[in-house]
């Protein structure tokens, strides 16, 4: 059914200009099939959604919600939600698909529902590459705005870092052209900020000139080797490499299910993964198989259209948890203790751990609001099963890094939507609550990890 089906008498001032925008309540058919994303953990119950398929279903939405004091959510793919909700408006944005790069001046205009992996495959034919994250499947928009942790992100810094222009829809109905000198404020703020202050219906970003690289990991079985020891070691090595290199530490224990390859089955993977544009990657990386008996090594030359296999994150639905803390420095006795803690043998949900090394690029300042730029690592947990279980693993994992954390990283606060604290340092929090107060007085977008409140 279209708006103008759905509209009561107050929404027909905006029919003519957006009469065609799918509009999906409760008991509807297709309602469901309209919410269903990756993360299965957390039930959305919005009383409407908006399919938006243009900027134009866009700007209906945020009016019909402005109108009713309604509170505004956006999915793209589902990856990153804030939690479960009930009520307000939802624009699904997953028809907002299109892709258009420009060689010469090296950028893509991504529309607001597209994929990592989409914008991978229109980049590499002109050897170049998005600064994407690890999975295809994520949402390019969402991940930007929060920052946007890489693959190459010692080497070029955060996505947002290379952010030219927004396209967005704020509280007031508008579609607005942000750019760095139209709208510095603002600006800053969407870069960092999340959805907290609009509807990013499309952005352009940067591109660089990458073609191939040197990646993969080295794996090791973790009831075999310590994982503590193997943390120490990858510690110590990260302090030798060049800051071009793009590296973290994993530890996964794999469940015993038929789904998984019988090689994974049951095991406890503790692994390296790099990422490397330079020259000299093979001589760099030879130390990583020095940690102990090697389970499975995959570093190789590749081209960056296969750089999804360093990590190799799953492509399925599924329901997960979880949480991050920056660090000022690892503490190695520290998280060993971590790791112990979430480990096989704990007793409690099957918890992954990854460790990112920080620095290098993401440390140069950048006119947007994504901080704690001078942290040094971080510490990502990510839990199966129910929100309390996994807050029974997480609070007291986080709490032995607490004397090494200065915050928390917006990517990575999957499901935490009630949990905002240490997102943004207090400076960065405060600039962002006014220009909240400028942009968005009524705090219209408040079902996310909002700095309105």
């Amino acid at each position: 059914m279209n708006f103008a089906d759905q509209s009561d008498q107050s929404d027909q001032s905006h029919e003519s200009d957006q009469s065609d925008v799918t509009v999906l309540r409760p008991g509807d058919s297709g309602y469901e099939e309209e919410l269903a994303g990756f993360q299965t953990g957390f039930t959305q119950r919005p009383a409407v959604v908006f399919a938006a398929s243009s900027a134009q279903d866009v700007i209906a939405a945020v009016r019909y919600a402005a109108e009713r004091d309604l509170p505004v959510g956006v999915q793209a793919t589902g990856h990153g939600l804030p939690g479960a909700s009930e009520g307000g408006v939802l624009v699904t944005t997953k028809r907002m698909d299109r892709v258009s790069v420009d060689p010469e001046a090296r950028t893509v205009r991504v529309g607001a529902g597209v994929r990592w992996g989409q914008v991978v495959a229109a980049a590499e034919p002109y050897g170049l590459a998005p600064l994407n994250g690890s999975a295809p499947s994520v949402g390019a928009v969402s991940y930007t705005l929060s920052g946007g942790l890489g693959i190459l992100a010692r080497e070029f810094g955060y996505a947002a870092d290379h952010v030219r222009a927004l396209d967005v829809v704020t509280a007031d109905g508008r579609l607005r052209q942000v750019t760095r000198e139209s709208d510095p404020g603002l600006y800053w703020a969407l870069l960092g900020g999340g959805h907290n202050f609009g509807v990013v219906t499309e952005l352009e970003i940067g591109l660089v000139p990458v073609r191939t690289l040197y990646g993969g990991s080295v794996a090791f079985d973790g009831r075999e080797a310590d994982p503590a020891v193997l943390l120490r070691a990858y510690e110590e090595w990260t302090r030798t490499v060049p800051e071009g290199l793009t590296s973290s530490f994993a530890a996964v224990p794999y469940p015993d299910i038929p789904a998984l390859p019988p090689h994974l089955r049951g095991r406890y993977v503790v692994s390296v993964r790099v990422a490397y544009t330079g020259a000299d990657g093979e001589e760099l990386t030879a130390p990583l198989r020095e940690f102990g008996p090697v389970l499975a090594d995959s570093l190789r030359e590749m081209p960056y259209a296969e750089s999804r296999t360093i990590h190799s994150d799953p492509d399925f639905p599924h329901a997960y948890y979880g949480d991050s803390a920056v660090l000022s420095e690892l503490d190695v006795a520290r998280a060993g203790e971590l790791l112990a803690a979430v480990g096989p043998d704990a007793g409690g949900p099957m918890c992954v751990v990854q460790i990112n090394h920080l620095g290098g690029a993401l440390a140069r300042p950048a006119p947007n609001s994504v901080p704690y730029r001078e942290g040094r690592f971080l510490v990502r947990l990510l839990t199966v099963g129910d929100r309390d279980a996994a807050r029974a693993v997480l609070d007291p994992a986080f709490a032995l890094l607490a004397p090494v954390t200065i915050g928390r990283a917006l990517n990575f606060a999957f499901g935490a939507g009630d949990r905002t604290a240490g997102l943004y340092d207090a400076g960065t929090r405060k600039r962002l609550a006014g220009l909240k107060a400028q942009y968005d007085p009524a705090n219209l977008f408040r079902a996310n990890y909002n700095v309105g409140a």
